[in-house]
């Protein structure tokens, strides 16, 4: 599940409950930070709207030949064309440390989100003390960093090993050990611990600031990984050859000296499951990175596919079947492809099956999908790559929007008490690469909660006072205690749309040239 209002139990110690209020206040902060940063392109948008209406009402003043304000209209037009121009060709600010020199440490700490350090020069590692040496013309003050992006969240990052970096002298007989492997490229030291294992947090905290990290250096880097996972390497391992040409540094296990001509400990993230082209070079943005994800997969899908399709041998009455199979398939090519992320356990659609069923009636070819820890990454690119809409209750699973090709259409069906975090971890990131996205705001009658509790229940009518008391209350209430029975007349309408949406796309498709 999504970790959107973490907090801890109540203590009884007054020092544990300041402490907590002090949490609370660091993760309120953190917060509002985001909805500034999210809100703030809004206000833009409206100031581009109130710029086009001027524009508008001076081409009309400016159409009257002898109008007092035709001068004056042309300059103030021709300001705000001059103003908008110089923001366009403003360069792009260079990044905090960007500018380190040799020999010395920079930490850029003033993000809530992540710490981020460069050492240029000498540096070493040293996995027995947990440190990195950069060997130096003198010594400098030590700094310490938790290499992992939920900086505001301090109960998951008390559990990411700390980092110490020490600028020493050269030469030190007490300080950096002589290297045993030499490095000619820089190196990206970052965690995959914390909420590992949860595919939102893996790519959000992970796997997207690692490409907004290392993107820049062109493949020419190394990946030093702390609380190293073979299951993370195997799961996500095509994609880090995309970012990467060399073999990742398991730090806490390889015991050998690493060195390297530069480290960047600790990732950049610039917002949920989002990539800011503005600060990045080459203007990359969220759809290069799915671009990414096609480069990665793609060998690994054409593999599946021959597998699929070699005929079995010993069993050509399955042969036969399969290759039926496929000729009803390529017979219903024409029909949109529309994929149902099941859930099991909390937040699980009750009346699946009439819902596939309805699908299937709007004139989808459905496809129901049940992924498993183990399921391949490839395996669930494949059938999202190749689909038209996918439908899903809000949950981490709706991370694989990414997997969705732009123009294809994603319906999230928001249970009771998710409205903000369905909006703000998957619509907007959908609707930023370019996804149609449907929300589909259940009514509390089609919660599971409307069987448990009274009709004038705050849970049922007044879910953001509810969300108010506190993450465990939320997590009790509307992650883990509900499922969702959905009003199929109301829901076909989201059908309808996202039919339409797929038939319009089609029309114009068909009507490029080719």
């Amino acid at each position: 599940m999504v970790h959107h209002h973490r907090a801890s139990l109540l203590p009884h110690h007054t020092h544990d409950e300041e402490k907590q209020q002090a949490d609370e206040m660091k993760e309120l902060r953190g917060r509002l930070v985001d909805y500034a940063c999210r809100h703030r392109k809004h206000g833009h948008d409206a100031l581009l709207l109130m710029l086009a209406g001027f524009a508008f009402v001076s081409c009309l003043l400016l159409l009257l030949p002898n109008s007092p304000f035709s001068a004056a209209m042309d300059d103030l037009l021709q300001l705000g064309r001059t103003r908008r121009c110089d923001q366009e060709m403003a360069p792009t600010p260079p990044a905090p440390c960007a500018g380190v020199p040799n020999g010395s440490v920079c930490c850029d700490r003033a993000s809530p989100r992540a710490d981020l350090c460069v050492m240029r020069g000498d540096v070493r590692t040293h996995a027995a003390s947990n440190t990195l040496f950069l060997l130096a013309a003198a010594a400098s003050a030590d700094e310490r960093i938790r290499p992992y992006t939920r900086k505001w969240e301090s109960s998951v990052m008390s559990t990411i090993d700390e980092l110490r970096l020490r600028a020493v002298p050269v030469p030190d007989p007490e300080g950096a050990a002589r290297c045993d492997v030499r490095h000619d490229v820089p190196a990206v030291v970052f965690s995959t611990g914390g909420y590992t294992g949860n595919v939102y947090h893996e790519f959000n905290d992970g796997i997207i600031p690692l490409y907004i990290t290392a993107r820049r250096y062109n493949r020419k880097v190394v990946f030093v990984m702390l609380e190293y996972h073979d299951w993370w390497m195997t799961k996500y391992g095509h994609i880090v050859e995309q970012l990467s040409d060399f073999p990742p540094v398991d730090f806490s296990n390889d015991t050998r000296t690493h060195c390297f001509p530069e480290a960047v400990v600790g990732l950049r993230i610039h917002d949920e499951l989002a990539i800011d082209a503005s600060r990045m070079p080459g203007s990359q943005g969220i759809r290069d990175f799915r671009h990414m994800l096609d480069d990665a997969h793609r060998g690994r899908i054409n593999a599946i596919i021959e597998e699929e399709n070699a005929t079995p041998q010993a069993a050509p009455a399955a042969a036969a079947l399969a290759k039926k199979r496929i000729t009803e398939q390529l017979a219903d090519d024409d029909r949109p492809r529309l994929v149902i992320v099941s859930r099991n356990g909390s937040r699980a659609i009750e009346n699946e099956a009439e819902l596939a069923r309805a699908a299937a009636r709007a004139g989808f070819r459905v496809t129901v999908l049940r992924p498993r820890p183990d399921t391949e990454l490839a395996q669930m690119y494949r059938v999202l790559n190749g689909s038209d809409v996918m439908v899903g209750v809000h949950g981490a699973a709706m991370t694989h929007f990414l997997f969705m090709r732009p123009g294809s259409a994603f319906i999230q069906v928001v249970p009771l008490g998710t409205d903000w975090a369905a909006e703000n971890y998957y619509g907007e990131p959908a609707r930023r690469l370019g996804l149609h996205y449907i929300p589909y705001k259940i009514l509390p009658s089609e919660s599971s909660l409307f069987r448990r509790y009274a009709r004038d229940d705050p849970v049922l009518t007044d879910p953001v006072a509810v969300n108010a008391k506190g993450w465990q209350v939320t997590k009790k209430v509307y992650l883990d205690g509900q499922n969702v029975r959905l009003d199929m007349a109301r829901f076909r309408r989201r059908l309808r749309e996202a039919y339409d949406h797929w038939a319009a796309q089609r029309r114009r498709q068909q009507s490029q040239p080719l």
